[in-house]
């Protein structure tokens, strides 16, 4: 399939800029951040006080005389999954990009990072059905696939569903995977479904925020639009008895949002779309790696 030539320059662009900011910054933070898929054998030496006596191969000491030990070293190889929103509300903005935009740069720069690693990484796209999905693999070749449906693929829905992600990805991800979930994660009832997901895989919520979500500026009579539903209406943003109902009525949703998010009991990186969002991926690798 031949795609525009706008959207390779976007996919070679974001590439660039992605690649080098990987190459510099991202990965080795990213490559203490997440633990391999478990521990091969690497070989015998000899016990010296400390080293864990459960550890001790006692076959191969009785033979030799003297306290063997097992060394074993862990398995770097793993498979990272990016499941991204591309319901209506990745369409707002009020800044300089909008949502879906930093959504799309956050998953070059993990995608990237995996890529360097040596590691698989597959796509899932979803509104509220799954859109599209690309199963994991390595190389460069396959992230730039990855960032051409990132940029290519047209939205059947403008729904948000994100259960429906949530328990589709059990039914094709066979061992244990780190899965970074992008999106506002504007939705209800979807708790359970990620805590459930995150029982068996290594799964990071990327929470993309606006801060016109909360607050909305003077700008006199205008139309806003349902990124969902396509509904619009026209209100006086001037008013102030509409901005505190404004303000309170996102605050309960955001709140609403947050708690289904702890009851999941998956970790959480917060962006805010019109701010730095490069720092706050940053600091969540260091603080993976301070736990482990």
């Amino acid at each position: 399939m031949l795609l525009p030539e706008a959207i390779l320059k976007k996919v070679k662009l974001l590439e660039i800029s992605t690649r080098k900011l990987v190459n510099t910054v991202f990965v080795g933070e990213y490559h203490t951040a997440f633990k391999g898929q478990g521990m091969t054998f690497s070989e015998f030496r000899e016990y010296v006080p400390g080293d864990d006596v459960r550890s001790i191969s006692w076959a191969l000491t009785a033979r030799a005389g003297k306290p063997y030990i097992k060394k074993y070293d862990e398995e770097r190889e793993m498979t990272m999954m990016l499941l991204v929103d591309i319901s209506g509300s990745s369409d707002f903005g009020s800044g300089e990009n909008f949502k879906g935009e930093v959504m799309v740069y956050l998953a070059a720069l993990l995608a990237f990072s995996a890529a360097k690693n040596k590691d698989q990484v597959g796509l899932l796209l979803f509104s509220d059905q799954v859109e599209h999905f690309v199963p994991p693999a390595k190389g460069q070749g396959h992230v730039r696939r990855l960032l051409r449906d990132l940029y290519y693929h047209q939205p059947k829905s403008r729904g948000t569903k994100l259960a429906t992600a949530f328990q589709y990805l059990p039914g094709i991800l066979k061992k244990r995977s780190v899965v970074f979930i992008i999106s506002d994660f504007f939705d209800e009832g979807f708790d359970q479904s990620l805590r459930l997901l995150g029982r068996r895989h290594d799964v990071v919520a990327i929470v993309v925020n606006d801060r016109a979500e909360i607050e909305i500026p003077d700008m006199g009579v205008v139309d806003l639009q349902d990124a969902e539903t396509g509904e619009i209406i026209s209100v006086d943003s001037s008013s102030k008895v509409f901005r505190e109902h404004w303000k309170e009525t996102r605050k309960e949703l955001i709140q609403k949002r947050d708690k289904m998010l702890r009851l999941a009991h998956v970790d959480r990186v917060d962006i805010d779309s019109g701010g730095e969002y490069i720092d706050p991926l940053i600091k969540f690798f260091k603080m993976r790696n301070h736990r482990r």
